[in-house]
């Protein structure tokens, strides 16, 4: 047995990226205009990263009968390394959903409008700057805090103990040209990170904890868990408010009904805490409907979420997960650790060592911060862009920074192969 993170080799290129760059002298001017947020709850958020060519897709092209390829179907088999263009195009159009999400959310404490989103909902994408996307938002989406506040934090505050906030939105692809090219119509659900005291805290309750009415195959030893705190936030309800996962559940109901008839994909997307909260989503509605169509979490930055259990039921689902992960940023190695599952006996003098390891491996896994990393994973890093020199670790989590990364990885070169 071993204790470990899986170790893949960055995705590093010196290509010069298909998007418009900052200019020549501009790695300077880059570092010298990150500052720290104004508030704490926008940590992850904020930064001066802000050329906007960096956000935009490379030229779309017609995915017509490869579109479930696209979408995982095959696990994204042969275009992960090299990353293939298309697929490139993909996540970047994906992530954009996200930062619209983002630019969406009233980050400023003393706002009244507080938490909530800024733009009505048939505006939102054209206020956001992505109006030419085809797709139109139909449902916002809010989360709730479980966490039982104590009676005396009543007078901290107002905004350090709101409850529930805007946590994202659906959007479902209505322009035909768009479904064309798609050859399929997509349906989106977007998540934003972490934004608020309480999402915060609701963060740090990183024990494992079993998912509700989970059935577990007999070989396995233990059930799906997933991390508390996640969870809350997805289940947690309060008053006339219902919860996240219920939200969820009754929009793709009724985008099912309307369009049954024809060919349609689920994408739900997230950065950080969106991308745990995209990911349960995806295997909530995979279990909840057995008529669903192709779901798809694509995931930006984000934290461990279950264990090899949890693992397990996404993979049996048929549930496709990418995880799009910076080797420099520490937010994808937390919650807790992985212990590897390679232990296999090689001869008769490993049966001993192999049954220690099995106990330590027991005993550890019910100590619940033993995880798993779910799904295919597209492995970038931050050292490997002339732009992002010297940034410090909050940089390195950023959506801003990853959508970078992905557009400048490029495609290998034989000559590049040979002196790697």
């Amino acid at each position: 047995m071993s204790l470990s993170i899986k170790s893949v080799q960055p995705c590093i290129s010196n290509a010069t990226p298909q998007i418009a760059c900052p200019p020549k002298n501009s790695k300077k001017n880059l570092i010298m205009k990150i500052q720290v947020p104004n508030y704490w709850e926008n940590l992850f958020i904020e930064s001066n990263i802000n050329n906007s060519s960096w956000f935009r897709s490379p030229n779309p092209v017609k995915l017509k009968e490869r579109w479930m390829d696209y979408q995982g179907i095959k696990n994204w088999e042969g275009l992960l390394d090299p990353l293939d263009d298309n697929l490139r195009s993909e996540i970047i159009r994906y992530g954009n959903f996200v930062e619209a999400a983002y630019r969406s959310f009233d980050f400023e404490p003393s706002s009244s409008s507080y938490a909530t989103c800024r733009y009505p909902k048939r505006k939102l994408l054209e206020e956001t700057g992505f109006s030419t996307t085809g797709y139109r938002v139909t449902k916002n989406l809010v989360a709730t805090c479980g966490i039982q506040l104590p009676s005396w934090i009543e007078k901290a505050t107002s905004w350090m103990t709101i409850r529930s906030s805007w946590i994202g939105y659906t959007a479902v692809c209505h322009d035909r040209r768009e479904i064309s090219r798609l050859g399929r119509r997509d349906v989106v659900l977007a998540f934003r990170g972490t934004a608020t005291c309480l999402e915060w805290l609701e963060n740090l309750r990183a024990t494992l904890t079993p998912l509700p009415s989970a059935n577990s195959e007999p070989s396995e030893c233990s059930c799906p868990m997933v991390e508390s705190g996640f969870l809350s936030l997805y289940t947690s309800s309060i008053g006339n408010r219902p919860s996240l996962q219920r939200q969820v559940r009754e929009e793709v109901s009724r985008i099912l009904k309307i369009y049954d008839d024809e060919p349609l994909s689920i994408t739900i997307t997230g950065h950080s805490l969106g991308a745990v909260l995209a990911t349960l989503a995806a295997y909530d509605i995979k279990k909840t409907f057995d008529n669903s169509p192709l779901v798809t979490a694509i995931s930006f930055a984000g934290p461990r979420v279950g264990n090899r259990s949890f693992r397990s039921h996404l993979d049996r689902q048929g549930t496709k997960v990418l995880r799009i992960v910076n080797s420099d940023d520490l937010i994808t190695k937390v919650p807790g650790f992985v212990v590897d599952n390679n232990d296999q006996m090689t001869n008769n003098s490993d049966t001993r060592t192999a049954n220690i390891s099995t106990w330590i491996k027991k005993f550890v896994e019910d100590t619940q911060w033993v995880y798993a990393d779910v799904g295919s994973e597209l492995r970038l890093s931050s050292r490997s862009s002339p732009y992002l020199n010297g940034i410090n670790i909050t940089t390195c989590h950023e959506l801003k920074t990853y959508l970078h990364l992905v557009n400048q990885c490029k495609r290998k070169t034989k000559k590049t192969l040979v002196n790697s």
